[in-house]
């Protein structure tokens, strides 16, 4: 078995913290990205929200249709 010294160790638990910090950066990128796609969506359903009230207000005023299906 290999001899393994002190020097050795302490290598490996430099190189073990400089990927942990790695991944914590990783990590914080991808949460600002996944709260701004979050967001991006939140604004497109809060867009077709108002585009169904307004199709809703649009359908009271015409009346049933002949031939259009009503859902």
């Amino acid at each position: 078995m290999a001899n393994v010294t002190n020097e050795l160790l302490l290598d490996i638990l430099k190189q073990i913290q400089t990927d942990t910090s790695q991944l914590k950066a990783d990590m914080r990128d991808i949460k600002v990205r996944m709260t701004a796609t979050e967001e991006g969506i939140a604004g497109v359903n809060r867009r077709l929200d108002r585009v169904d009230d307004r199709l809703e207000r649009l359908e009271h005023r015409v009346g049933p249709v002949e031939g259009c299906p009503r859902p």
